[in-house]
């Protein structure tokens, strides 16, 4: 009962804040978004194993870097989106660090470019019509950093790494389709609960894949020993 007391914990802030903060004063409802970004943080930093690789460091800090953004979105969109941009460049560096490929999660390449290939389009077309064409670079770059975010996160084989990239994905498709294409139904929930569900799946990925990388190089560690 005692390990979930964090995550009931950051439940109940992610739900106060979707369903009851009002959206004014601003500044109010910025600190609770916040909130449960602070406590997947702490969290996170609970299920690092007792000497950290610098993957899992790295994962941390895009953790870090994406609550910085939900901080900065809320006056400006494009600092907002550059935050992010360099939280999922945490995650992915992390994530490739800890990558095994194998051809079948190598295919998974395919669905997330062909996925990539359609939102994209849609927003660039919108953007182009409406005339904000100075956002289509930084979109772009952001989409396809997220999308190789989410494919480096296939490659660590973890299924909650990979739950929480594909989760972050949908969201931010939400978001992103809400404001530059055609309004998304209930589009607020839709895109914060998955949001916050992304980040605590990726919070959890690092207890598993810390236990894997350990055991690896206990291994590689036992092997070398043998060897001399």
């Amino acid at each position: 009962m005692k390990n979930l007391v964090i995550p009931i914990l950051i439940g109940l802030m992610a739900f106060l804040y979707i369903f009851i903060i009002p959206q004014e004063p601003l500044a109010l409802k910025v600190v609770f978004k916040l909130i449960p970004m602070a406590l997947i943080i702490f969290y996170a930093f609970r299920k690092l194993p007792a000497s950290p690789p610098t993957a899992l460091r790295l994962v941390i800090m895009g953790l870090f870097f994406c609550m910085l953004g939900d901080g900065f979105i809320a006056v400006s969109f494009v600092a907002g989106l550059g935050a992010f941009l360099v939280g999922h460049l945490f995650y992915l560096t992390g994530f490739l660090k800890m990558a095994h490929i194998t051809k079948l999660r190598l295919a998974a390449i395919i669905p997330i470019g062909l996925y990539s290939f359609f939102i994209g389009r849609q927003l660039i077309a919108s953007l182009a019509a409406e005339g904000n064409d100075t956002l289509v670079i930084p979109v772009i770059a952001y989409m396809l950093v997220i999308s190789i975010m989410a494919l480096s996160a296939i490659l660590t084989g973890s299924k909650w790494a990979i739950a929480g990239s594909l989760l972050f994905v949908i969201s931010d498709s939400i978001l992103s389709w809400n404001m530059f294409v055609s309004g998304v139904v209930y589009s607020d929930v839709l895109i914060m609960t998955t949001y916050y569900s992304a980040q605590f799946l990726i919070a959890c990925s690092l207890s598993s894949i810390g236990k894997r990388e350990g055991t690896i190089t206990a291994k590689i560690g036992s092997d070398t020993a043998i060897v001399n």
